[in-house]
């Protein structure tokens, strides 16, 4: 109801059950309702006590014109998530989170560099103090395909951005005349032995 009232596609985290078990899942919503839902595969500290490991693959979902993958939270520290989105066409990646480290902001400049993609993470803010304390990061923040921060919230702040992006940037995959971040890839070199 909300995305329809607003006109948008909403990203929003859920604790997911299904059948005996939880997960950390994120819905994805449009005006005309329900799109999909990935469930977080890296869990981090004491959710590996509460929570279910995801077992959908990462998704990118078609909504109005663009493509959102979606990853949660700790997924960022896995350089792989945000790659396989980027392969399977993903414009943004949506990241909803409850950051408790400090390297998140930084690290998602550089997924947006390595993929050429938008990252959207909102992040919340303040203290949880149910078993051991958590203090929130704050900063949720909007980056475009070339590493800039197009906005970034306060660490201590509720606060609300809105910011307009041009999908095209995230669909240009060259660096410069000569390199194409996909097509140059090396994937014939890149095996463990």
């Amino acid at each position: 109801a909300l995305a329809a009232a607003k006109k948008t596609v909403l990203v929003a985290g859920i604790a997911e059950r299904d059948g005996g078990e939880v997960y950390n899942s994120a819905l994805i919503v449009s005006p005309a309702g329900y799109i999909g839902k990935y469930r977080k595969a890296h869990l981090f500290d004491a959710e590996i006590n509460i929570f279910r490991q995801g077992n959908l693959p990462f998704p990118v979902f078609d909504t109005n014109g663009f493509r959102v993958g979606i990853m949660i939270c700790f997924d960022w520290r896995f350089p792989e998530t945000a790659r396989t989105l980027a392969l399977q066409g993903a414009d943004i990646v949506a990241h909803p989170s409850n950051l408790v480290l400090p390297h998140c902001p930084q690290a998602m400049i550089t997924r947006c560099l390595e993929n050429r993609v938008f990252a959207i993470t909102s992040d919340r803010v303040g203290r949880e103090e149910r078993g051991h304390p958590l203090a929130f990061i704050g900063q949720s923040q909007v980056v475009n395909p070339d590493g800039q921060v197009l906005c970034r919230a306060s660490i201590d702040k509720e606060e609300v951005g809105i910011i307009e992006i041009d999908i095209s940037q995230a669909r240009n995959k060259k660096i410069n005349e000569e390199n194409d971040l996909f097509s140059g890839r090396r994937s014939d070199l890149y095996r463990l032995s």
